[in-house]
């Protein structure tokens, strides 16, 4: 079975196993608006594929991992749409769970996926029950305090912040919840897997934000140019688009290079780089870039002129 395939079976069930008779039915559909259609799944594909590198012998666990780690990621959407905080009217490339069902049905939607990732994950440990333990708390930290999303959305309140530590909060910490709960399914250890979820979190945030100064919106599935419209971190301010794009490439090589060795390292670092394509293609860049040029060069042919007439 494919993972993709794997991931959307899991979560069907993780849905059906909550959706009894007697629960609101609008809850109900809110959630599965959240849900289905997914986007990629790259964090629940990424816990897939290194649990199939440690030598996965608990395919439930995995799957309810992964499972845990996605559904944490729905909600993380439906709250970060929400008016107070982008106001987005779009996610992944139709209505908002706020737009679709009102902003009441939206803050529990949220909260439903939050508490439903956690008993998805306790109901799927009967065979290894002494992992569970880790598993609730890697994945406990990647949403709380202090590091997980829940503090990366905060920082966007402060008045100054490192753009590293931002983005490694915000969108990093579920990918490394992804890598070490991977491992740590399959019984390896997960902090051998850290350095590549820290990684590639930060490069997928980087993309992100070369995407959205782009103007990528069929790549995003969401209204572009939220960073300057909310004066939010991001690494096109700090570092321009040129310097952003060479940065996410450092990212890309630094994860591949941090794949354990073994039999299925090659195979890892080859998703490592169809990911990087996926998200920051090299034909959009290098398009972008010349449009850019070509911009810059009227601008400085048609000064001299205007110096003229003035």
């Amino acid at each position: 079975m494919k993972p993709i395939t794997r991931i959307e079976q899991s979560l069907a069930m993780a849905l059906a196993a909550v959706e009894e008779p007697g629960c609101p039915p609008k809850l109900v559909a809110a959630v599965r608006h959240a849900v289905f259609p997914g986007g990629a799944r790259i964090r629940p594909q990424l816990c897939l594929a290194v649990a199939q590198a440690c030598g996965q012998d608990d395919p439930a666990l995995t799957d309810a991992a992964a499972v845990a780690i996605e559904l944490l990621h729905c909600a993380s959407l439906v709250h970060d749409d929400l008016p107070c905080f982008d106001d987005a009217p779009t996610r992944r490339g139709r209505a908002s769970v706020h737009w679709a069902f009102g902003q009441p049905l939206a803050v529990l939607a949220g909260d439903a996926l939050i508490v439903m990732a956690f008993q998805t994950l306790a109901a799927a440990a009967g065979k290894s029950p002494l992992r569970l333990p880790g598993l609730m708390k890697i994945i406990a930290d990647s949403v709380g305090m202090p590091n997980g999303i829940v503090a990366g959305q905060a920082w966007e309140s402060e008045s100054r912040v490192s753009l590293m530590q931002y983005q490694r909060a915000k969108t990093g910490s579920l990918f490394v919840a992804a890598t070490c709960a991977g491992a740590l399914s399959a019984g390896a250890d997960p902090k051998a897997w850290q350095a590549l979820g820290d990684c590639l979190g930060e490069a997928y945030q980087v993309a992100d934000d070369i995407r959205d100064v782009m103007g990528q919106a069929e790549l995003l599935g969401k209204p572009v140019g939220q960073d300057a419209q909310h004066a939010r971190p991001n690494a096109i301010a700090d570092l321009g688009l040129g310097g952003a794009i060479v940065h996410f490439e450092s990212l890309i090589q630094a994860a591949a290079d941090s794949i354990p060795e073994g039999p299925s390292a090659e195979a890892m670092r080859q998703l490592v780089w169809q990911e990087s394509e996926r998200l920051v293609p090299r034909a959009a860049c290098r398009q972008y870039q010349d449009q850019a040029n070509a911009a810059l060069a009227q601008s400085a042919a048609a000064s001299p002129r205007q110096t003229s007439a003035a």
